[in-house]
């Protein structure tokens, strides 16, 4: 089948995941617009692969009262903007056992940029790609295979992104039941551990010597490409497929029961 869209908004492009997957379209021909609040990076991304296959737009996602005038921007700027991607996401240590020192707000910024940033993002960037019908479109999100399966060392980093995948499943059986909106493909990558930043600058990672868990970031890329090409909805990379299908199996049959009695039959 092969990845069928031609430029993608990809959220959260600056490092790990999202910057390998951003050079792996870059080298299927796939302009894409990096998304991320470090400039230097950005401006070392697009210099890296020309303007004629890459732009950058610098944005905090976590400023939502911004969210709604920048989607305007980007999709006035890019109007061919045929997928879009959600990959960001900060992941923090939470320790119960020590309830004394939880910082609480840095707690509350997991939460604003793991999880409510995308309830934003994909309102404000859905009208757009809802008016390329009948053209097909994608919205991509990345959850994590801890969506599935908590730890209990990140416990709000879990809830963030077992919510998000709740939320991916709901929108997912919106749209499809929508005449104007089933052209939008949605789309769910779940991560396992990867060798990225992401653990390798918590202290916490650092300090029992698991700053470079998990699988290398090219085997992530292979693994989640693949998906893509193929045109699955939901993609689970390395070790998260061995038991994907065990957790998500009995929940997808309760799932599409109450989308047959709620919403097939209404």
């Amino acid at each position: 089948m092969g990845f069928p869209y031609k430029t993608v908004l990809l959220v959260g492009a600056t490092s790990g995941i999202g910057l390998a997957l951003a050079e792996r379209m870059i080298e299927n021909g796939i302009f894409v617009i990096a998304v991320g609040r470090r400039k230097d990076r950005l401006d070392a991304f697009v210099s890296k692969h020309g303007s004629d296959k890459a732009a950058a737009s610098q944005f905090d996602i976590t400023e939502f009262d911004k969210t709604e005038s920048w989607t305007k921007e980007m999709t006035a700027t890019y109007p061919g903007i045929d997928a879009v991607i959600l990959n960001s996401g900060i992941q923090r240590t939470l320790d119960f056992t020590k309830p004394q020192d939880i910082d609480l707000p840095r707690t509350v910024n997991e939460l604003g940029t793991n999880y409510t940033s995308y309830l934003y993002l994909i309102t404000y960037l859905l009208p757009h790609l809802q008016a390329q019908a009948p053209k097909p479109v994608a919205l991509i999100v990345v959850t994590s295979g801890l969506a599935l399966i908590p730890l209990p060392r990140c416990g709000n980093y879990c809830a963030t992104k077992a919510a998000l995948h709740s939320l991916v499943w709901s929108i997912r059986a919106q749209l499809t039941h929508d005449d104007k909106s089933r052209h939008i493909k949605v789309i769910e990558i779940f991560p396992p551990a990867v060798q990225t930043e992401l653990h390798s600058q918590q202290l916490e990672l650092l300090k029992i010597g698991q700053g470079n868990i998990g699988i290398p970031l090219d085997e992530f890329v292979d693994g989640a490409w693949d998906g893509l090409t193929k045109g699955d909805e939901e993609i689970p990379v390395g070790p998260i497929k061995d038991h994907f299908d065990n957790v998500e199996g009995p929940r997808r049959i309760g799932f599409r029961r109450l989308v047959e009695t709620f919403m097939e039959n209404k």
